[in-house]
């Protein structure tokens, strides 16, 4: 498999009579939205990018619940909500439909931040629970035309996940606390779907690619 194979895919439903929506997946810091990055430039005008980050609970929702130590965990997002907007992009009735999107340097949902308008015809949706089987979750699979699980090393996964942490504020040791804490269970709960996926993207082809 070499990455135009899947360029040559995701174009292949673009040219369907009707929208279609791809969803990519995999662990926490597994490449998906550096796949999803390089797909959209190859790929130009007629995509659009909604990323299931977008519908995380905001900081003072999860502290009501008292699950802010638990951000990222498939309870921490409104699920139905994400399930709804996948519907109104299926239903493809709309001049433009506006999803939230996850600002990075907040680290908290922005609502209405990401514009999708009629001409895009295919969309690409990313995130680590797309093809969990619990709860609303398990509303999501039947809205994507697609699934592709990205599986890179192991090892390589976790020392991006750990810089990525450290990027956005937590210094080494609190990065490699919540690593281990939060992230690899809910690591291990997204390995688990795996052989739900149409298509599993090898580590090959995701070193070939620079991250985002």
């Amino acid at each position: 498999m070499r990455f135009a194979d899947l360029v040559d895919r995701a174009r292949a439903l673009s040219a369907g009579p009707r929208r279609a929506v791809l969803g990519i997946t995999g662990s926490p810091g597994a490449g998906k939205s550096t796949l999803v990055a390089a797909l959209l430039a190859e790929l130009g005008d007629g995509v659009a990018h909604v990323p299931m980050d977008g519908f995380h609970l905001a900081d003072v929702a999860l502290t009501a619940m008292g699950r802010l130590d638990a951000k990222g965990a498939p309870d921490t997002f409104d699920a139905g909500g994400y399930v709804a907007l996948l519907r109104r992009i299926r239903e493809d009735t709309e001049d433009v439909v506006y999803a939230p999107m996850f600002e990075r340097d907040l680290e908290q949902p922005l609502a209405g931040a990401i514009a999708v308008p009629r001409s895009a015809r295919l969309v690409l949706t990313e995130g680590n629970y797309l093809l969990l089987d619990a709860g609303r979750w398990s509303e999501v699979r039947p809205q994507l035309d697609e699934v592709w699980f990205c599986a890179p090393d192991p090892a390589v996964r976790r020392e991006r996940l750990t810089a990525r942490h450290v990027a956005f504020g937590k210094d080494p040791s609190q990065a490699a606390s919540w690593v281990q804490a939060v992230d690899v269970p809910n690591a291990d709960l997204v390995e688990d779907t795996r052989g739900r996926a149409d298509l599993v993207v090898p580590a090959a082809v995701l070193d070939s690619l620079t991250p985002a």
